[in-house]
């Protein structure tokens, strides 16, 4: 080995820092869970305690590999105010957090407006939701999952702090700052559904100007690959690192997952189905734009590591597949997770009368407007419900899959699949036999394929930084490493599109509950 690579891979829940070798193979990884950090009753991120814990590990994998380079990959919409010092000015905010009307304000004595009042508020001062879709590839989403809401939400929350910012930087690039003490901005975070980047222009969109983010936020964009610089001095006396590591610009998660794939298989032809907590569709496409009919759903555009547009949909799977098991489990005091049943199913698809429908956490999702419940009969089941169950453990289980491959299928659509596409299933969901047997069966058109990736996202992460170590081309790196496409068998299921149609309806009636 010639080299190591260190790459600190941030998620929502489990943050990991993973050393790879010269040829992209996993040599050690650690996991660490953090709690939010409460301020004014508001789930923050503890940078401080995570940075603790990232050099720590970086010392302890510094004695063990050579390692010359560090890449920081890092779940979406979430950016650092930094002060004069270096450090943070204003509490980082968890992007799950929706205004309401009882959270104090820091230093005055009033509140903001309620979540609905806030939201109104930011597209009064920043335009329509049309209108900034079309401009910066973003739809609306609730909570502070824009990242624009979440720095105008922090301008108003903390002002006096935010006073002394002097940088606002994505997340990925305020790790690479805090590890060299340079500042910089690359594409993929920057084009992440952040209403602060302008598509159509490649520049700061008109949103960030009217934020005052034009002076904060640096304006030039970055390659992923492109080495933001040397560790700082202080960083390398903690570390035990050599001074002439090189950190990159970074990239964002789902970004960086693509990176395997395009070095395998090209960049076009393909859907990425990626899923985890978020479920992220991705295709990448030809050119920027959406359709009339598009503005106003929940359609974006990421902008690939090449800087090219990535047409994009998610939703909260993962998330809804652990909460409704868990509530399943309470219900019927079980543990286990049945599997497939195919009498089960094709009984509820038949009946057409038990429909699960999105959305757990409100405003998200491809179905925003719609009320998180089970329906049997047109009668509704909420998930706080104390009523008896409304069906028994097995169905439960069945109708939770059956939502998750509906979901799946708006998400691909609206991403523009197309006849001969080919899908590629990875993440958690990649084992579940029932959700992959009745997506590749409805998908009649489409080859669907079962990936052997466990973590792309690190994989894509080592790989950006062998490019910056190497000068190599992404397409260079395809003889480094192997991955396995297992194409999903196919059945008949006749009664799915029937059910899918009643159950689109259940969930636009969602709004009305």
């Amino acid at each position: 080995m010639e080299y190591a690579i260190a790459v600190i891979d941030i998620g929502m829940t489990n943050k990991r820092v993973a050393v790879y070798d010269d040829s992209l193979h996993q040599m050690d990884a650690h996991y660490l869970v953090f709690d939010p950090l409460m301020i004014d009753g508001i789930e923050c991120h503890d940078l401080e305690a995570m940075e603790e814990w990232f050099t720590a590990e970086i010392k302890l994998f510094s004695e063990k590999y050579p390692i010359k380079a560090i890449s920081v990959c890092t779940h979406g919409a979430t950016y650092v105010c930094v002060g004069n010092d270096g450090k943070t000015a204003v509490p980082c905010v968890y992007y799950t957090h929706e205004p309401q009307s009882n959270t104090p304000k820091t230093g005055e004595d009033c509140s903001l407006e309620s979540g609905d009042d806030f939201h109104r508020n930011f597209y009064e001062t920043f335009g329509t939701k049309e209108d900034l879709q079309a401009e910066t590839g973003t739809p609306a989403f609730k909570a502070l999952i824009n990242p624009a809401k979440g720095l105008f939400f922090t301008q108003k929350q903390f002002t006096d702090m935010f006073k002394n910012t002097v940088s606002v930087l994505p997340y990925p690039q305020y790790w690479g700052f805090r590890f060299t003490g340079k500042a910089g901005v690359e594409s993929t975070y920057m084009g992440n559904h952040t209403y602060l980047w302008n598509h159509k222009e490649s520049c700061l969109s008109s949103a960030a100007h009217k934020l005052g983010m034009a002076s904060l936020i640096p304006g030039k964009l970055y390659k992923s690959w492109d080495t933001l610089g040397n560790i700082s001095d202080d960083f390398a006396d903690k570390t035990g690192l050599s001074k002439e590591t090189i950190v990159t610009m970074g990239i964002h998660d789902s970004n960086s997952a693509l990176l395997p794939h395009f070095a395998k298989k090209g960049e076009r032809g393909f859907i990425l189905n990626s899923t985890g907590t978020w479920c992220v569709i991705m295709n990448p496409v030809e050119k920027y734009g959406f359709s009339p009919d598009e503005l106003g759903k929940v359609v974006f555009f990421n902008i690939s590591a090449f800087g090219t547009p990535i047409k994009t949909a998610i939703f909260l799977g993962g998330l809804e597949f652990e909460t409704w098991s868990e509530h399943f489990q309470r219900l019927h005091k079980r543990i286990d997770i049945p599997g497939w049943n195919e009498e089960i199913y094709r009984r509820i698809l038949k009946e057409k009368k038990l429909f699960l429908l999105p959305e757990l956490t409100k405003g998200s999702g491809q179905f925003p407007e719609s009320r998180a419940r089970i329906s049997v009969n047109g009668k509704s089941y909420l998930i706080d419900s104390t009523e008896t169950s409304p069906a028994d453990y097995e169905t439960l289980f069945a109708v939770l899959r059956i939502s998750l491959v509906l979901q799946t299928l708006t998400a691909l659509e609206r991403t523009g699949i197309k006849p001969g596409y080919d899908v590629y299933t990875e993440g958690g969901f990649r084992k579940d036999e029932s959700y992959n047997l009745l997506l590749s069966s409805y998908l009649c058109d489409n080859k669907v394929f079962l990936t052997d990736i466990n973590e792309a996202s690190a994989l894509g992460a080592a790989m950006i930084a062998k490019m910056a170590l190497s000068r190599k081309s992404l397409n260079d790196l395809a003889q480094d490493f192997e991955i396995s496409y297992i194409e999903q068998k196919k059945d008949s299921f006749p009664e799915l599109e029937d059910y899918r149609q009643v159950w689109l309806k259940e969930a636009w009636l969602g709004k009305k509950l």
